[in-house]
């Protein structure tokens, strides 16, 4: 099975509980009056599309129904998927180039799979021929360095760590000079997994960000936020509050295949316009593949 139809597969759960209502609601030649409108605003709200998208996208409809532009279920339905196909699709491709070595902080709570992606991230670009280093920078959760060192082993990275408790900072500089002395082509910076609203761990993660800096210049290059697609608006809330601490270039979305809630992706794009780079629809190494805005936007509403 090809990624597509395991993304496909994957939202299946996202699909019947968003488009095939959207589907049921629209069914036929039904009238496009108040009622039909707020069971299109309940499906969307409940879909975890957010309430501000959702806002957005349903002034767009109210405003086509009065200026007589949209008429019928199917203007409705076409309407809506040309909108959320808009809102993925728009700015796609924002990839970043830079000289080697690319440097990728991983940051977010606990549970969302940070290390577990950080193993496929490695997987991946192996796969590509890179020469990838991680770093445990992690020093704070029992079994953080000894799971990365695990995924390391089976990905054929090279890892760099110290003992648990050690200055996190420290071991991403460490491991900023180790990937330039020894010609790395990426190196993945693991954190330790906070709480949004914990103030002290926040700073530290400014720091780990500063530090990294002075043994790669511009680095890091890419900061990813990943976020458990399960957790639906509370993922959405993380991001918020991560986006005032860190420069997040992108989303790693993690257990896809586990949810209905697949549309967060619409309200992450949308409401604060940081792209999704990466989603997961499995427990496989392959399971890990950037995001392909078209491709997503096939599996939910159809190609």
């Amino acid at each position: 099975m090809g990624f597509f139809d395991r993304l496909k597969e994957g939202l299946a759960k996202t699909r019947e509980k968003f488009t095939d209502k959207l589907d049921e609601i629209l069914y036929g030649s039904r009238k496009v009056d108040d009622e039909l409108l707020d069971e299109l605003e309940e499906t969307l709200i409940t879909s975890d599309v957010g309430p501000a998208t959702t806002e957005k996208l349903m002034n767009g409809l109210r405003k086509g129904v009065r200026k007589s532009e949209i008429q019928t279920s199917d203007d409705v339905k076409k309407f809506l998927s040309e909108s959320i196909r808009k809102i993925l699709t728009d700015e796609e491709g924002l990839y970043i180039s830079v000289d080697p070595p690319l440097v990728i902080l991983m940051i977010g709570v606990n549970g969302a799979g940070k290390t577990t992606t950080i193993g496929k991230l490695s997987a991946y670009y192996k796969s590509l021929g890179k020469k990838v280093v991680v770093a445990a920078a992690d020093t704070f959760r029992a079994g953080a360095i000894d799971q990365l060192d695990v995924w390391a082993k089976r990905t054929g990275a090279e890892i760099v760590k110290r003992d648990e408790g050690s200055n996190p900072s420290s071991v991403a500089l460490n491991a900023a000079r180790f990937a330039t002395a020894n010609n790395f082509d990426v190196l993945i910076v693991d954190t330790a997994g906070r709480l949004q609203t914990k103030t002290n761990l926040m700073e530290e993660l400014k720091k780990i960000n500063r530090i990294i800096g002075k043994g790669i210049p511009g680095a890091p290059h890419e900061t990813l936020l990943v976020l458990d697609a399960t957790t639906g608006q509370n993922a959405l809330r993380q991001a918020e509050m991560f986006a005032k601490t860190a420069e997040i270039t992108g989303i790693v979305l993690t257990k896809l295949d586990g949810t209905a809630k697949g549309g967060m992706i619409i309200g992450i794009k949308e409401e604060l316009n940081i792209p999704v780079k990466w989603v997961g629809v499995g427990e496989g190494l392959d399971d890990l593949r950037p995001f392909n805005a078209k491709e997503f936007a096939d599996a939910l509403l159809g190609d």
